[in-house]
């Protein structure tokens, strides 16, 4: 009873669609008819032809344009929802991104600021270092030339000592005679054999 009633109230609703949908048509033929020589009868058979192929399809195709609809309904439906959870997985996608990059920036942040420090600690380390040498350098070439000053008075006073013996053999040679000369080798000979 239900499907007959529902099927009543299809066909209702088509014959009412059709109705508002071809009537201003037929009032435009009627106006129109007396200039092509139509009537208004030749638009009602039309009407009613294209009713009684309205009614058939309903009739005859009812069941399969459901299932027709019914299946578009659910493909969309299915579509739709698969959608939906894409956009889901990508707004979730995005958020992790979005975190992994909150992670990174400050992971970045701690690595310069690192560097930074270490910098700083490896300037004020080499600044130290430099004065370290500095003073090493300083003391290596001030102990540097205190030895050649010694080793320039050393070799003064060598020369000086050579200078002051050449000078008084000069002076010896000059003075002695040779009855000296005689004395001092018989003194020599005397020195060594009391050596021996």
């Amino acid at each position: 009873m239900k499907k007959i009633s529902g099927f009543k109230f299809q066909i209702s609703n088509l014959l009412f669609t059709v109705y508002f949908s071809l009537f201003p048509v037929a009032v435009f033929a009627a106006e129109a008819g007396g200039e092509h020589g139509g009537s208004i009868m030749e638009w009602v058979w039309r009407i009613v032809n294209f009713a009684i192929l309205v009614f058939i399809l309903v009739k005859f195709l009812n069941k399969p344009l459901k299932n027709y609809l019914q299946q578009r309904k659910e493909l969309i439906e299915k579509s739709i929802k698969e959608a939906q959870e894409a956009k889901e997985l990508a707004m979730k996608a995005l958020r992790e991104v979005e975190e992994r990059l909150k992670v990174k920036d400050k992971e970045v942040e701690d690595i310069i600021s690192s560097a930074k420090v270490s910098g700083e600690k490896e300037k004020e380390r080499l600044i130290q270092e430099g004065e370290r040498l500095k003073v090493k350098i300083l003391e290596q070439a001030k102990t540097n030339i205190e030895y050649e000053v010694k080793k320039a008075k050393e070799a003064i006073k060598a020369e000086a000592v050579d200078a002051a013996m050449q000078l008084a053999e000069e002076k010896i040679k000059a003075k002695i005679t040779k009855d000296d000369h005689e004395k001092l080798f018989q003194e020599s000979l005397k020195l060594i054999s009391t050596k021996n």
